[in-house]
């Protein structure tokens, strides 16, 4: 993350002073929000130490890793020179821990976190971080992603391991598009305001998406300590199912009706010939190129009820319009492309195509892979090629006479559906949204929709900033253990970004300068704020092996306003108060 700064850089002064530099990083802040999590107490009480040889307990080995994940992310065989490589206690150890803590005593802290009752640990981490930080549950967002792992986990097969089902790592549709390596299934719920992790679930590899409402549902209920917060999630949740178990104990959602239902074909052919008494929602600059075309949204509801007979919210956006459009003319133009050098190969004498069922075959991957069977109709077919040879050698004269060979040639033609295209441009950049909360209007509904890109970020810290792939244990239960520090790991990471976005809109705030050379963030993120404290130091000056007096880090002006935007007392990095 940062260039390493040694723990204990002593300097002998002739009068047998030593002065000492220790690195503090970012380990103070990040405690901070640990402690008022409760963290530490609660992994005692739900992994107690019953064995007294033990110099370890679960507990502080599993925080030791809690904290490396989000400050260092370094494997397991790498915690003990980690640790040491900061200042005491910052990793909640004191010196003798520190001398215990190794690899064996982790994976074993993994293990006894595997044979606990997690979701009960992980509920009660909820509900403390509910109270601290005054979480609303009111709206929450679903969604998955997958997590690849290397290496062939044969006996990963969904054993039971000490009683307890571990996952099965297996192969599945990767989201990761590494359908060459195994994985797993990484469920995860957050809230609306801040996007704060609240549920976890581990999958098997080959789990479908459209299984996982249902158990998840039941947990935030559980959770929530109510039913009818609003459950928003993609179009996998739309399943009779979920959605009759959500609705019938007095649950809300808000999902995507998929393309495959009724009411999403009926309403495109409807719309070729008809115009929605369309209601604007929002119009906006466009969030990507300063001077591209404007942001606009607008709202319908369907005056007819989905089958369930809940409201059906159509949406259209003049962005995914463009970009519909776009990405269908350069699919036919790639498509196109691709059948012409099929075509020239089939010209060619030496071509191996030979049997019709397998240009076919040929035809359609293309078609598939681009998906433009709609609008690229091609047809394979036969014609003769005819040459001519003279029957006797010699130069060709007037009585010259010719033999003419011929031989069954394979061609294909093809052309756009320009009625196809037009068809499915009436309704571009359209897509109906299904809620069985009739209180709920046209814009609502839309605006709780918009709420889960936020989880996809999530899902991009998870795999990018705290590097979840790839894993280095071969024990799949110590994975899965390994995946609840993850989350945990991500809930504080992601409470630290929320309080101090809530800061900034409290002080009227609108930007730091906490980029690389002091360029101005308007949403600043918790990786950047860690980068910020990365090198912060602490000094301490001893004489004769005794503590004459210690020196806090030099904290830029910077520092101190973000400290101070999150409730850090200045004393957790030895400043007075």
């Amino acid at each position: 993350m940062s260039a390493q700064v040694p723990s204990s850089r002593a300097r002998q002064s002739p009068g047998r002073f030593q002065l000492q530099a220790e690195r503090l990083g970012p380990l103070p802040l990040v405690n901070h929000f640990i402690t008022r999590l409760g963290l530490e107490p609660l992994l005692e009480r739900h992994l107690p130490t019953t064995d007294k040889r033990t110099g370890l307990s679960s507990a502080k080995a599993l925080g030791v890793l809690v904290r490396s994940i989000i400050v260092e992310r370094e494997p397991i065989y790498r915690q003990q020179e980690t640790v040491r490589g900061f200042a005491p206690g910052m990793y909640g150890l004191n010196a003798e821990q520190m001398e215990r803590l190794n690899d064996d005593q982790i994976g074993r802290a993994l293990d006894r976190l595997f044979d606990a009752d997690r979701a009960a640990l992980l509920t009660e981490a909820v509900l403390a971080a509910a109270r601290a930080f005054d979480l609303s549950l009111k709206e929450l967002h679903n969604d998955s992603t997958t997590v690849r792992l290397s290496g062939r986990y044969a006996a990963a097969r969904g054993r039971r391991l000490r009683g307890k089902r571990a996952p099965w790592i297996t192969y599945g549709h990767s989201k990761d598009h590494r359908p060459d390596l195994k994985q797993l299934l990484f469920i995860l719920t957050t809230t609306a305001d801040g996007a704060i992790p609240v549920q976890f679930r581990c999958g098997d590899g080959n789990t479908n998406d459209a299984t996982t409402h249902v158990d998840t549902w039941q947990s935030l209920r559980s959770i929530a300590g109510r039913a009818d917060f609003l459950y928003v999630a993609d179009s996998k949740l739309c399943t009779h199912e979920a959605m009759s178990l959500i609705d019938g104990h007095g649950g809300r959602f808000v999902t995507v009706l998929p393309r495959s239902r009724l009411e999403d074909r009926e309403f495109r052919h409807w719309i070729q010939e008809h115009q929605p008494a369309w209601d604007r929602a929002w119009d906006r600059p466009n969030p990507r190129r300063r001077r591209g075309p404007r942001d606009r949204w607008w709202v319908w509801r369907h005056p007819l009820p989905s089958q369930e007979g809940w409201p059906v919210t159509w949406v259209y956006s003049s962005l995914l319009a463009l970009h519909q459009q776009q990405s269908r003319r350069e699919r036919i133009a790639r498509a196109g492309e691709l059948l012409q050098q099929l075509k020239e190969r089939l010209d060619h004498r030496r071509c191996r195509l030979r049997t019709a069922a397998e240009l076919d075959r040929r035809i359609e991957q293309i078609l598939e892979r681009y998906k433009v069977g709609r609008y690229l109709k091609a047809r394979r077919f036969s014609r003769e090629e005819h040459r001519y040879r003279q029957q006797r050698r010699g130069r060709p004269g007037p009585r010259t006479t010719y033999v003419r060979t011929s031989r069954r040639l394979l061609d294909i033609e093809w052309a756009t559906d320009e009625a196809a295209v037009a068809y499915d441009c009436k309704s571009d950049g359209m897509y109906p949204l299904l809620s069985n909360d009739r209180s709920l209007t046209p814009l609502e509904v839309l605006q709780a929709h918009k709420g889960q890109p936020k989880i996809e970020k999530r899902f991009s810290q998870l795999k990018s900033v705290h590097e979840i792939a790839p894993g280095f244990l071969k024990n799949e239960g110590r994975i899965e253990a390994l995946f609840t520090l993850y989350f945990l790991a991500l809930m504080v990471q992601a409470l630290i970004e929320r309080e101090l976005r809530r800061a900034m809109k409290r002080e009227a705030i609108a930007q730091l300068p906490i980029y690389p050379e002091e360029r101005r963030c308007h949403r600043p993120t918790t990786e950047q704020v860690l980068r910020l404290f990365s090198l912060a130091v602490r000094h301490t000056l001893l004489l004769k092996g005794r503590l004459v007096q210690a020196f806090g880090p030099d904290l830029t002006h910077l520092q101190t306003q973000i400290l101070a935007l999150l409730g850090v007392p200045p004393t957790a990095y030895g400043m007075a108060g």
